[in-house]
């Protein structure tokens, strides 16, 4: 325990002692003036912190403070009672203070107390109340903004934590103010009553047991009783308004003498209708000269000198701000942050700025949140931070989506349209001709007024913020494998050794790497194979890395593993699935055209040959779209890998599977063959 924890918990047991045990004259004159020299410091720290958090303890403080304060009136209430005397600070306040005159004491003890227990305390207490009452109705809303920040992009994780730590803050500390400000009121009674048992309960003591005359006796305990109180109502007042300005400042970039000199004397017309003001009271009443024209000057001057650097603050400031752009163009730093490459970028022209601005209604950012999360759940991966920005070089409408730095997509929107697409060949719906940006389907954008008639004739209507956030999933889905690099498959394993730290263990870093792991997890997610049943991966990969580490093969094995998460996502509840097959011939074709070296295996098919297969696989994936189906080619697990390598640049959305990667007890309906003369 440190030296300052000691001297808090001393301090704490010494105000304790002092209810009970009588302390001598020049001890209790050394800790009053602590108490007025703590107060002082007190109000100096709430006018010169910038928010509130800067005096967080700031509740704390007035607890202790004003029970040191009770300890003090308790000890001199005891030494005048019993001794007639309470030290020379007690006996100076009363003498100076009552200049002689006791009534004139009193009045001006009971002036003190009326200002602070009617005038600042009642405020400061009505403010705390109403404080804490708003900020806790504003804590959701502000999460809520801190989390869409961090999802757009604009601030990093560190900073959305240390703002929610402040958000947090502030609720407690208003919170804890409410009630703190019950003790700088309750403090303001005690004071009241202890007064009246000094006055009453000592006139009493000084007639029946010290032999003293009624004057003299209430000559005696009342300038003692004046100089208790004041003692006492100095630091507390002093406390009251330090409680004022913490609960009405409002945060700040400067302290509160700066924030007052800047607002109260920013506009010099006023200072002049002031100046001319006072200057007029002296002329036609009669108030001295003396008084009014100094004043009047002072403020005519200080508009003047107002105007003057207004002038030439101009200058200066933009001065300042070439000094400071050529500093950071010059400091490496800035070339430095230059070089980072957001992972996902979201861009918009002027004219989408309704789709982000949540005032205009806008709820892009929450549809980022929950496409996050959804594809998160989905793909098993964690999608990183969507940084969201308008870009002036874009069309007012256009917007693009772009992954790690290059334009993946493009589109343009209609905001006061919906997008209409049509079930069939009807175009009886009047729009403006477009193309759906996600799957390249013919639509058109309608206006309100033949919304409903589009619905009623079949058309799927949706709104420009659903295009958006539609395109959006499905480029991340698209580009999903770009995404895990191998920090972020670092941070998968980390994750999964916290459940199967034996099974982590024995697969890396030996016998397979990071890397090698990252290349399997990657292919998977090419493929649009979720990689969210880690266990199962890393348990097939166990098995498998030890009698080959060519990820390629291994990426097959993990598929078989995965054979009832890839029919699930296929059979889709239908009763069969629906598949087109590929013949004996082209399989041997393939089979055929393998070139096993060093490095791996590779698919060398003659290109005449690869013409065929796959204007033939054209021809049933048409046929079959045709019909309404999805297309889906299954064929034997030895030529599956080389087969989807031949079609991935053609044909990359169509999935390729193998008999092995299916559940035995799915129903197989073959609806096409891939075949060549």
């Amino acid at each position: 325990m440190q030296v300052r924890d000691l001297g808090v918990l001393g301090a704490v047991i010494l105000i304790v002692a002092m209810l009970v045990i009588p302390l001598p004259h020049w001890l209790l004159s050394f800790l009053i003036i602590i108490n007025i020299t703590l107060a002082l410091l007190v109000l100096l720290t709430s006018m010169n912190m910038k928010e509130a958090l800067d005096f967080s303890i700031f509740p704390t403080v007035i607890l202790l403070l004003t029970l040191f304060r009770l300890a003090l009136s308790v000890s001199t209430t005891r030494a005048i009672l019993a001794e007639g005397d309470a030290g020379d600070v007690v006996e100076t306040f009363g003498n100076f203070v009552t200049g002689g005159n006791v009534l004139v004491g009193i009045v001006i003890f009971l002036l003190l107390v009326i200002i602070q227990f009617i005038v600042i305390t009642k405020g400061a207490e009505r403010v705390a109340e109403v404080a804490a009452r708003f900020t806790l109705d504003a804590m959701p809303g502000k999460q809520m903004s801190i989390d869409a920040d961090l999802n757009a992009g604009i601030i990093s994780e560190k900073e959305a934590r240390e703002r929610r730590e402040k958000v947090a803050g502030e609720a407690d500390f208003y919170g804890a103010m409410d009630g703190a400000t019950k003790f700088v009121k309750g403090d303001a009674i005690a004071s009241i009553i202890m007064v009246f048992i000094n006055l009453l309960v000592g006139m009493i003591i000084g007639v029946a047991q010290m032999g003293l005359a009624f004057g003299e006796a209430a000559n005696k305990f009342s300038v003692l009783t004046v100089g208790d109180g004041l003692v006492a109502q100095i630091p507390a007042l002093l406390i009251s308004t330090a409680t004022g300005i913490v609960v009405t400042r409002a945060a700040s970039d400067g302290n509160l003498g700066v924030d007052i000199t800047n607002q109260l004397f920013a506009q010099s017309k006023l200072l002049y209708v002031a100046g001319a003001t006072i200057l007029l009271l002296g002329i036609f009443t009669p108030i001295p000269l003396w008084i009014t024209v100094p004043i009047a000057a002072s403020l005519i001057l200080g508009a003047f000198l107002i105007d003057r650097k207004k002038e030439e603050d101009p200058e200066e400031i933009l001065e300042m701000e070439q000094e400071v752009a050529a500093d950071t163009m010059k400091s490496p730093e800035n070339v430095v942050n230059l070089l980072s490459v957001d992972p996902i970028e979201f861009e918009f022209g002027y004219g989408l700025i309704p789709l982000v601005d949540a005032a205009q209604g806008g709820d892009l950012l929450d549809r980022v949140v929950m496409i996050r999360r959804q594809l998160a759940l989905e793909l098993g991966i964690v999608i990183p931070v969507v940084r969201i920005r308008d870009n002036i070089q874009l069309q007012p409408n256009e917007y693009r989506i772009k992954i790690k730095g290059n334009e993946m997509a493009r589109g343009e929107l209609l905001l006061d349209h919906y997008l209409a697409m049509s079930p069939g060949d009807d175009n009886s719906i009047e729009g403006i001709d477009t193309i759906e940006p996600s799957f390249g389907l013919p639509a058109k954008w309608i206006t309100e007024q033949v919304k409903e008639d589009a619905e009623m004739l079949g058309y799927t209507v949706v709104d420009p913020p659903s295009v958006v956030s539609t395109h959006l999933t499905e480029m991340i889905r698209a580009n999903a494998y770009e995404l895990l690099g191998r920090q972020e498959t670092k941070q998968l394993i980390d994750h999964l050794r916290e459940t199967h730290a034996i099974l982590v263990d024995e697969l890396t870093p030996a016998p397979l790497s990071i890397g090698e792991i990252q290349k399997v997890l990657a292919k998977l997610l090419r493929e649009n194979v979720s990689i969210r049943n880690l266990p199962i991966i890393f348990e097939t990969l166990a098995d498998y890395a030890k009698l080959t580490s060519d990820t390629d093969i291994l990426t097959e094995y993990v598929r078989q593993a995965l054979a009832r998460q890839i029919t699930t996502q296929f059979v889709n509840g239908q009763p069969a699935l629906k598949v087109i097959t590929v013949s004996g011939k082209v399989e041997k074709m393939i089979a055929d055209s393998i070139q096993q070296t060093d490095h791996g295996n590779y698919l060398a098919m003659d290109p005449q040959d690869s013409q065929f297969v796959l204007e033939a696989i054209a021809r049933e994936v048409e046929r079959v779209s045709f019909m309404e189906q999805t297309p889906l080619i299954l064929c034997s697990p030895g030529v599956r890998m080389y087969l989807r390598q031949l079609t991935e640049r053609y044909f990359p959305q169509i999935p390729i599977l193998s008999y092995n990667e299916l559940d035995a007890a799915v129903e197989i309906q073959s609806v096409g063959v891939v075949n060549v003369e």
